[in-house]
């Protein structure tokens, strides 16, 4: 769970979200943009990658507005911004506008350290959003969840829960959200049993989401894991390729369309347009094709036209993570 500073309103300056848990600084972006919004409902929200940001937007996007109206302006990967970009910053923090909050999201690492310094130093509101390696951590987490939602699960059920939905911390959020509303009383571990029945197949998505996202050693391990526990190559091979065709739906939409008007028109619910659109930031046309190919070949190979099917979804995997790194 995102540990917080003593200074904890949404609504400072500044807050920086330090770490490489994706679902915890995607959650510290929601708590500042939901405050913002209950302030005032016509809060204009910026969310920005490093390339967006190039010297002098900072300035343009907090300048005064002649209707005074309140802004987020929220900057994903600050550790990345150029070195012109992050005097920007640093002459912001001196001074931040009002009715304006910066939301600067952070690795944590030596890259962009001085940044973080400056920012931490401006007394800038700070959430911790590390990542949850270990799986006392994890456990942890899906107490806090079920806490979070005034609900009681025995630790029993709890472990069950982690064994069962593996490393994927949005995942795991969202079984306890579902248990949670589903379940009256106590959440125990046969309930957990009940709802997870099956889980196995389900793991064929969180390889094709790890790839997807550029993240080959953790789409290895969990392809690992699949296998492991039966999971049939073929519906690897089939999510993957749903994954790289969700990504170029998307990035061949109109920008600036509605979700509500993505998902109609693409086919895809409102939560996936949100999660595909977070996946495909790194992602080029010539990626999505490259990717396909990939995919389409591990195909094959998983249906008789190669003589290892692991051998053949591991190719597909690197592949596709590469492609998700070539723009």
């Amino acid at each position: 769970m995102a540990r917080k500073t003593a200074h904890d309103d949404p609504l400072a300056p500044v807050t920086i979200a330090v770490g490489q848990e994706d679902l915890l600084l995607d959650r510290a972006v929601q708590q500042v943009v939901a405050a913002a919004r209950a302030a005032d409902a016509d809060t204009d929200v910026r969310d920005l990658t490093p390339d967006q940001l190039q010297p002098g937007t900072l300035a343009e996007l907090t300048s005064p507005s002649l209707f005074a109206e309140r802004k987020v302006v929220v900057v994903r990967a600050a550790q990345d911004l150029s070195a012109d970009t992050i005097k920007d910053v640093k002459a912001y923090l001196g001074s931040p506008a009002e009715e304006i909050t910066l939301v600067l999201l952070h690795a944590g690492g030596a890259k962009g350290k001085g940044l973080l310094d400056a920012a931490r130093k401006a007394g800038a509101r700070e959430v911790a959003c590390p990542k949850m390696t270990k799986p006392a951590d994890r456990l942890a987490f899906v107490r806090s969840e079920f806490r979070t939602a005034g609900r009681s699960a025995t630790p029993e059920a709890c472990q069950s829960l982690v064994d069962a939905i593996g490393s994927d911390l949005r995942e795991l959020a969202s079984a306890c959200s579902q248990l949670a509303a589903d379940v009256e009383g106590t959440i125990d571990e046969a309930v957990v049993g009940r709802y997870y029945t099956g889980r196995a197949e389900a793991s064929s998505f969180t390889v094709a989401d790890r790839a997807v996202e550029g993240r080959a050693a953790e789409a290895l391990e969990a392809l690992r894991w699949s296998l492991a526990t039966g999971v049939a190559p073929v519906m690897i091979t089939s999510a993957l390729a749903q994954g790289v065709r969700a990504i170029g739906k998307l990035a061949s939409a109109p920008r600036g369309a509605r979700p509500g008007d993505l998902a109609r028109d693409l086919g895809m619910p409102p939560w996936k347009i949100d999660r595909v659109r977070q996946q495909m930031r790194g992602w080029s046309a010539d990626g999505v094709a490259t990717a396909l190919r990939a995919v389409a070949a591990a195909d094959a190979g998983v249906k008789g036209g190669g003589d290892d099917p692991a051998y053949a979804l591991e190719k597909a995997i690197v592949a596709v993570a590469r492609a998700a790194r070539s723009r």
